[in-house]
């Protein structure tokens, strides 16, 4: 949520405004509700900022032919004050000698705005980037030197954030990160910072990790980190990126997320060959081995991976692993003594707040044993543990995930695989099947299309639907339901299919829709269950392996091409992506831009 991106070029450039509002478009995937952009040329500042899609800011205000040497662009989803032209960012401070913006979410915007116009500052808005501003202006104006400024608001300005702000006839400009995404990118002839990699790559693939605590004074051609607590000076050299832009062009498909349902076979296929060749994957589970206790700690699709993942080291490696929602981690699990269980924390962009929270609550109290699974190199959670493994899934740009989800759970299932085969219960079978998974899911994308696009027209006036899974199947069920909300703005609950009767059966009326996913293995029990919503007028939409007896108890069957009992939720998954994405077009809704909601969730 929130982007930020800033630059500073060895010379004008007339084209600066283009270069800031490409490196804004490829911000949109986090999420905003409005756009603004700082140029500078000279002493002279062109800020021009508004709420509404970004096209539609660029060409009220002329973006694009704004020119200077140095520029900001900043894109907001709104925290404190709602959507507004004097809440968008950037912000000048009162002089309108400084300019800046920031993403995340500064907890004590509202005590700060009360203490600043009480000594005499002037807010336009109720905006917390705002209030960053000010607080670096009073430091300033104190001590007339831009990094003891940066270090004094530091111990003002309380949250987890991330900032850049230049004053605006210096050659320099300064970014700070704390607790929340920030990257710097080193080029030929400029330098500039970014919330996310997306907007620095088609400029360089040189960059610089940043980590918490740390802030960047730079010029064109140079740069200095320091700590934010003392100043204390950090040498540290650009390193290649090899995250591949192309994967954030959509190319001949009419949305990211129809083109990352349709990467995921090649995606799949890496990260199986990866874990069967990368000696990191060994050394990840010797780790792992003997614990009496594994956390797998997540939000959103990265929880409902780790629903399945705790399925898959449970039944495959008889390891006991518990799921843990990571927002409700602290109240449930902070205050006991877990000093010898090992957590692996799982997200995507790896600077998921609620995930970095649970982080830091661990580093508190000293665990040992911290992982990670994360898609982005570079990120502050894998920054920060000692051992991580990658998903390989490249840029994923459409909010909803796709494709980092699938390769969560092929992660837990190669684990599980290999802790098993380490303990003697090797599952050959699965073993091999999962080698096949990739074309598995392409036969599955291939073979259900149909089946989905003929199946979306009956759901798309549902009032409310349900997934609901048995096993193995229930974090299947959880993530479906998630997609189906999360991109057609139906309600849908992912349920263990035993606990429908438990109250939810009450809502079914004659001719509500109900979705199972099922595997071989759990047949009768989700006979059982689809019966109680069919004698009562429901309708069955079943998503599994084709078996006479689900097909006669079934108003419509999508069947998979896999009977395996670890890869047909996973198979399952698919299908409910597909299905979701259809049902949204049916609609007409962008499924790359669900309304509220944002890629990188960076509060809390």
């Amino acid at each position: 949520m929130c982007g930020i991106f800033g630059v500073i070029f060895k010379n004008h450039r007339p084209d600066l405004g283009k270069i800031l509002l490409q490196a804004g478009r490829r911000l949109t995937y986090r999420g905003y509700d409005s756009v603004g952009m700082a140029v500078f040329s000279d002493e002279n500042v062109e800020l021009r900022k508004d709420v509404g899609e970004i096209e539609e800011v660029s060409q009220k205000y002329h973006y694009e032919e704004l020119g200077g040497f140095k520029g900001i662009v900043q894109l907001r989803w709104a925290t404190f004050g709602p959507p507004s032209k004097e809440n968008s960012q950037p912000h000048y401070d009162c002089s309108h000698t400084m300019v800046g913006a920031h993403n995340g979410n500064i907890v004590n915007t509202r005590e700060l705005i009360g203490e600043l116009e009480n000594r005499g500052h002037g807010f336009q808005g109720e905006n917390d980037g705002e209030v960053v501003v000010h607080v670096v202006e009073e430091e300033y104006n104190k001590k007339n030197d831009l990094n003891l400024a940066v270090q004094e608001a530091d111990k003002t300005l309380k949250g987890d954030y991330a900032y850049v702000i230049t004053v605006r006839n210096a050659s320099n400009m300064h970014c700070v990160k704390k607790y929340s995404s920030l990257y710097l990118g080193v080029g030929e002839d400029f330098i500039c910072c970014s919330s996310d990699l997306p907007s620095i790559l088609p400029l360089t693939n040189r960059i610089v990790p940043l980590y918490d605590g740390e802030y960047v004074k730079f010029a064109w051609d140079r740069y200095l980190i320091r700590k934010l607590s003392s100043g204390e000076k950090i040498e540290r050299n650009p390193q290649k990126s090899s995250l591949n832009i192309e994967q954030a062009r959509k190319g001949d498909y009419p949305h990211f997320m129809l083109k990352e349902i349709n990467e995921q076979p090649d995606k799949a296929e890496a990260l199986i060959q990866y874990m069967e060749e990368s000696s990191q994957v060994q050394e990840f589970c010797q780790n792992l081995k003997e614990e009496p206790k594994i956390y797998l700690i997540g939000s959103g699709s990265s929880y409902n991976a780790c629903v399945l993942g705790a399925y898959c080291l449970n039944k495959l490696a008889r390891v006991e692993a518990i799921p843990v929602i990571a927002g409700s981690f602290k109240d449930l699990l902070g205050h006991t003594e877990h000093l010898q269980d090992a957590y692996i924390l799982v997200s995507q962009s790896g600077e998921t707040k609620d995930v970095i929270s649970v982080l830091n609550v661990l580093e508190e109290r000293k665990v040992k044993k911290i992982f990670a699974v994360v898609n982005v190199l570079g990120s502050s959670l894998q920054l920060r543990v000692d051992k991580f493994l990658p998903l390989l899934s490249d840029l994923e740009i459409s909010v909803p995930a796709t494709k980092t989800f699938i390769n969560q759970v092929i992660l837990f299932l190669g684990l599980s695989l290999r802790l098993a085969r380490s303990m003697g219960r090797a599952d050959k079978k699965t073993e091999k099947d999962l080698l096949n998974l990739p074309s598995l899911i392409k036969r599955t994308l291939d073979e259900t299309r149909t089946g989905c696009m003929r199946m979306a027209p009956l759901l798309v006036e549902s009032p409310y639907l349900y997934y609901l899974g048995y096993g193995m199947s229930y974090g299947g069920s959880l993530e479906a339901a998630l997609k189906m909300k999360e991109i057609t703005y139906i309600p849908c609950e992912g349920m263990y299919s035993s606990e429908f009767k438990h109250g939810p059966l009450a809502i079914i009326k004659k001719g509500d829709w109900v979705l199972f996913l099922s595997t071989p293995e759990d047949v009768s029990m989700t006979l059982s269950h689809i019966n109680e919503v069919s004698c009562r007028g429901g309708k069955i939409c079943t998503i599994s392996y084709p078996e006479d007896s689900l097909s006669l108890n079934s108003d419509q069957l999508i069947g998979l091409p896999s009977s395996n009992h670890y890869l047909t939720p996973l198979l399952g998954v698919v299908v409910a992506q597909q299905l979701a994405y259809y049902v949204s077009q049916e609609k007409g809704i962008d499924p790359d831009h669900p309304r509220n909601i944002s890629k990188t969730l960076t509060v809390d």
